[in-house]
Order: structure tokens, then sequence, then C-alpha cells
């Protein structure tokens, strides 16, 4: 650099190239240089030394971005949401760190000496999961990766609920995210027919801290076995179970649902699970669930979905760091898999506001509580949970996310499905 340069001046090139000619957010670099926008600015990315660079020469794109965030090498200092909506509203759709910004992050290294060697990915970083595509043995670690960290880290972050999916916030009701969660488990059990027969049996498949199971058993008196491969799950489910005096109503299994075989039930609930099956297993999932119904029983999947689908791949942010092997389905092929299954699907709905409500709960949590978090699982572990979050919360905001709800219903002979004539009639 020149004898007045500063790193700011470095990096001006390589910002404009990434985010476009027109950043939004300021920028503070390790000299204490800044690149400022024309207008407000809703915060700063601090990059703090020159590590950040090395990431990106490295990585180029989002893994490289995803590293530098994670390592504490790049901040984001202000409204996370506002940050992220502002940078995705002023750069240009074909920004995504090409071939052409990757080689001018390699000029800008060579320029301020940072073309060191490869630094260590972050410890927080899974890495890569090894065997064919959703085994039970590669989806058992995927899913250790991501929800064995510590059931205390996700108290903090969920509330007392302990339910990781979307809530339902009802206008009118209380509006705290408790009684959101309670409102989406009574929807479900309500769409489910368990309010219209006590002690009507359920299985409950990626049932993770048993909220839901307790909501079913306490409420309206079902007999419920929940399963799930995380081990930290199921040693707070049944304590919670137990505490709450349901052991008599209600069994936690550490079981992958392919284990599931010879078992009738009434009624299966699927909550935020079937993002972790995958679209190869997909026609599988459901031939399973529809073995393990009687005619005229009933399944609710709830789940993630994304137009036209997509898999969160592992040079990704959220594949390499929050969910490995996870795929979202469009929900049209969610109906069809299930119909080829054999279910009679009878009602779709809709609800990603939502979960952009829940999602921006739980943030507020896990900054309310940041060192507490820090302390619980690591800085880095903390910083992958804003920003996915986040991040994820302005998908559900801006309609590239969707969540649905889908139930479907095991045909009987008669060909009466036991269904009520409206939604306003259930339960």
């Amino acid at each position: 650099m020149g004898e007045k340069s500063t790193i700011a001046d470095a990096f001006d090139p390589l910002l404009r190239a990434a985010l476009g000619p027109h950043p939004a957010l300021s920028f503070q670099f390790w000299d204490g240089s800044t690149i400022r926008p024309e207008g407000d600015s809703p915060g700063t990315m601090r990059v703090r030394s020159e590590d950040a660079l090395r990431h990106l020469v490295w990585a180029p794109g989002e893994l490289g971005l995803a590293r530098a965030f994670v390592s504490g090498t790049v901040d984001l200092d202000g409204d996370i949401f506002a940050m992220l909506r502002a940078l995705q509203s002023t750069a240009p759709n074909d920004a995504r760190l090409g071939v052409g910004a990757a080689w001018r992050a390699v000029g800008t290294a060579r320029q301020l000496g940072a073309l060191g060697r490869r630094p260590q990915p972050p410890p927080e970083e899974a890495r890569p999961l090894r065997g064919p595509l959703h085994t039970k043995r590669r989806d058992a670690a995927a899913i250790s990766h991501h929800y064995d960290v510590g059931n205390d880290f996700y108290r903090l972050v969920l509330g007392p609920s302990m339910t990781y999916s979307c809530a339902r916030f009802v206008p009118g009701e209380d509006g705290s995210l408790e009684a959101a969660q309670r409102a989406k488990h009574d929807l479900i059990c309500r769409k489910l027919g368990l309010a219209e027969q006590s002690g009507l049996r359920l299985l409950d498949v990626g049932c993770g801290w048993g909220s839901m199971a307790i909501h079913a058993a306490s409420t309206y008196g079902a007999q419920v076995v929940g399963v799930t491969i995380s081990s930290a799950q199921v040693e707070l489910a049944r304590r919670r179970v137990a505490e709450a005096g349901l052991s008599g109503s209600v069994e936690i299994r550490l079981a992958d649902y392919r284990d599931l075989r010879g078992e009738q039930f009434d009624a299966i609930s699927s909550i935020g699970m079937f993002e972790h099956v995958g679209t190869q297993r997909a026609a599988e999932y459901f031939d399973i669930l529809r073995a393990l119904l009687r005619p005229g029983g009933r399944l609710l999947n709830h789940a993630i979905s994304s137009p036209g689908g997509s898999v969160m791949g592992n040079r990704s942010f959220i594949g390499r760091y929050v969910f490995p092997d996870g795929e979202l389905v469009d929900v049209g092929e969610v109906v069809l898999a299930m119909q080829c299954a054999g279910f009679e699907v009878r009602d779709v709905e809709a609800m990603r506001e939502h979960y952009a409500s829940t999602l921006r709960r739980w943030v507020a949590n896990l900054e309310d509580g940041w060192e507490q978090a820090v302390s619980l699982v690591s800085e880095g572990r903390a910083r992958i949970w804003r920003l996915y979050m986040a991040a994820s919360a302005l998908g559900f905001e801006d309609g590239g996310l969707g969540i649905h709800q889908v139930l479907g219903v095991v045909p009987q002979a008669t060909g009466d499905a036991g269904m009520p004539a409206t939604r306003r009639d259930w339960g």
C-alpha cells in the first residue's frame, strides 16, 4: 500500500465487487479506517484482522464468510435483522463472491500481506459427514451436531416451552412465545382428532424435548410414544414427562423412524423433523408412517419448505454449521409423496409469518442472555445461532422460505375419512 493508504482503501474495490457499487452498511477495519454508505447505516460490519481475508481466499464465497464470522474476525454491530436486510436489498443478484470477486480477494490479500497459510476452520464447524446420504448412522451424526449442544442452551434460546418449531400467534390472545407454542400444539392435536376422543394413541416423530407429547397427554388424555435420535433430547424429555406426572401416558424412545415397525397408532405428528429426512427418503418415510396408522388414522406433517426445494450444501453456512445434510422439500412434492403413500390429503396450512415472529423471539432471547449462552456453548456457537436465526426470519418474511402443515388421513374401506366438515369444527 502507499504511504497514506489505509486498510479501507485496499478493501473498497473488493467490497464493491462483492456487495455492489453502493454498500448499505458501514465497515470498520483493524487499523480503524472505515467505509461508510451515502445514507444512514443500520450498523457496522467490523473486520477485525487479516484472518478474515485469509478465510475468503482459502474458501471463496459463503463458507469463507461464515468462517470469518464464526471465528470472530468479522462481527456485526447493530440490529442484525436490519443489517442483513440492507445487505440483501442493495447487493446485486450476481453478488456472490464469484470468480471476479474471489480474484479481487486474492489481490487484496496480496496487497495487505495477508496471503498466509490456510487458517483453521472454527471448531464449531461440522466436518463433512461420511457414508451414503441419509443412512441411520449418518443421520445420527448430523442430528447430534445440531441438537446435542446442551439442553441449557436450548432452554435459554427457546424459553420455558422448550419447543424448537414454529409457534402460532393468535390475535387477541396472550402474545407470549409460550402461549403461541401451546396454541400450535393444540391446533395440531385438534387437527389429528385427539380432542374428539380421549385415550387415542399418538406417535410423535422427532419429539424433541417432549413438549408436544406432554401437551397431548395432559390436555387430551392421549397415550403417546415420542421418538428422537438425539440422546440429549431423550434425557431431558423423559425428565420433563416424569415431572409432569405423565410417565404412565408418555413413552420417550431413543429410536430412528425406520425402526418403527409392527405397531398401530391413531395419529402421528411430525413437527420440524421432515427437513432431516431428505428427498430420496421421502417416499420411504411416508410409507413407514402410513403402515403405522390404522384406517382413519391421521398424519400431520409440519415442515419448512422452499419453492422448488433446496439442499443445504456442504459449502453453505447452513449446511456446514447448522443443519448438515438438511433438505427443504417443496410443499407440492410433500403432498404428492403423501398421496403416493396412500394418504388422502385433507388440509394444507401455510404459517411462514408465524415462523418469522418465532425466530425474532428466539434471537431476542439469545441476545438478552448472550454472556450465559457463550459460557454454555462457546462464542462461535452463539454466533452461528444468532446469524442463522436472523437470516431465517428474513427468509420467512420475504417468502423465500415457507412452512406448511399438511394433514393426511388413511382411507377407510367405507370411504368415510372421519373428518370434520370444516376447519371450524376441529375440536
